[in-house]
């Protein structure tokens, strides 16, 4: 029996031992936030982190590259560090640099190697549109057709991917596997030491991009064997707009030249010798390509700080109970209205946000940021909302349920069209 009063949300904030987090950040009154998972809030840390970073600036001038609290010269490096424990690597496999995208444009570039027959890159038809994108440019610049080279695993009912069909796609034409971690949409969480697992018994490479899982879920990425990794740091890693990404490569690979050298790859020893022999880090490091962005860099280090405090482990137990409650609340309170839940239910296959779907739900999202819950849209159907373990409370989760049933006991959502803003 689902306990739906405002006394028991109450008392599961008076239980959450990551409550005093919430203090951390910057929330507006009146405002229910719950667009995490697609760009974090702004803690107190990260805002002091990049005002002492700032200040160097102003105080050292070029001397800020060796000098300082948080030396410029190794902050992606020693932010690398700091990362490791959320995604069970060891600290030089993973080095903050670049954005999204360009990281994975260099380690396809890197790891994506066609010999004779085998030629092919296997994704699915559910990622994120930038991905695909970066794939098929990288197919093109190798000088193969993308509609026969690239092949994207089919959903069978437009919410998951099945791991049997990505285990029947790894025929002996496939170079390389490139999927997402959680699936951005229904927030599915694949078997990733299982994927694992079976490419590489079929000898092909396997990176994932884990913008919608790192920080909000543990992962084992070193343990697992996974080759490479590749994330933003801007979703639940708090870091800001457009924050510089993070990438993993397993040490069994150091060594390997990158496909796209730039000299902030190099070993830091050499990098001032000017030669114009590239010698590559011996880390992950060697997978940077142009001089950090410092100023974009330098929230991170307060973010990390808060994650190495409260751990990734109690941050998924928590992000756990806030979506499995949320998701019994919306059982209860909103199924006469016509939503169902577009997520796996299973702890162990569901990320760190509800997949709520509507027919109507691109015109009922903007009347919840009318009442102050922001929320986040995906079309053509869902209402994402994520309960950030950090600085959601139980309360919120409850307020934003009854929220919704007042906006659809009222039809208040017809007053707008049903489609979506410029920004989703």
């Amino acid at each position: 029996m689902v306990n739906v009063s405002k006394e028991y949300a109450e008392e599961l904030d008076r239980q959450d031992e990551l409550a005093h987090f919430r203090d951390e950040f910057y929330i507006q009154p009146g405002t229910i936030y719950m667009d995490g998972n697609s760009l974090g809030l702004l803690s107190k840390r990260a805002e002091q982190a990049l005002l002492e970073v700032l200040d160097s600036w102003k105080q050292l001038g070029i001397n800020g590259w060796m000098q300082g609290n948080h030396p410029w010269y190794y902050l992606s490096e020693n932010l690398g560090k700091m990362s490791a424990p959320l995604v069970g690597a060891k600290p030089e496999e993973v080095i903050v640099s670049g954005s999204t995208t360009t990281n994975l444009h260099q380690l396809v570039s890197t790891f994506y190697q066609p010999i004779g027959t085998k030629t092919k890159i296997v994704a699915d038809e559910l990622n994120f549109p930038s991905d695909i994108y970066a794939l098929q440019s990288q197919l093109r610049l190798q000088g193969y057709d993308p509609n026969e080279h690239l092949v994207q695993v089919e959903t069978r009912d437009g919410r998951e991917i099945n791991e049997e069909d990505i285990i029947e796609a790894m025929t002996e034409d496939v170079a390389l596997i490139v999927l997402p971690t959680v699936l951005y949409r229904s927030g599915q969480l694949l078997d990733i030491a299982r994927l694992t697992e079976e490419a590489q018994s079929r000898g092909i490479v396997i990176g994932f991009d884990g913008c919608h899982s790192v920080g909000a879920i543990p992962h084992k990425f070193h343990e697992w064997g996974v080759d490479f990794a590749y994330w933003c740091n801007y979703k639940y890693l708090n870091n800001g707009p457009g924050g510089v990404a993070s990438l993993f490569v397993h040490e069994d690979h150091f060594g390997k030249t990158p496909g796209l050298a730039g000299w902030f790859g190099s070993d830091k020893e050499k990098q001032f010798d000017m030669s114009h022999t590239f010698n590559p880090a011996e880390t992950a490091g060697a997978y940077q390509i142009g001089t950090p962005h410092v100023l974009s860099i330098a929230p991170l280090i307060g973010s990390l700080q808060l994650f190495d405090e409260a751990s990734i482990e109690r941050v998924r137990t928590k992000s756990l109970r806030a979506t499995r409650y949320m998701m019994d609340l919306i059982d209860h309170e909103l199924k006469p209205y016509g939503f169902v839940i577009g997520n796996p239910t299973e702890y162990h296959r569901r990320g760190g946000h509800v997949c709520l779907e509507h027919p109507e739900a691109a015109r009922i999202c903007k009347t919840l940021k009318e009442h102050g819950v922001v929320p986040d849209f995906r079309a053509p159907n869902v209402i994402r909302l994520a309960p950030v373990a950090l600085y959601n409370t139980f309360v919120e989760v409850w307020e934003t349920i009854q929220i919704l049933k007042q906006v659809m006991d009222e039809a208040q959502y017809e007053k707008h069209p049903n489609e979506r803003d410029i920004i989703a």
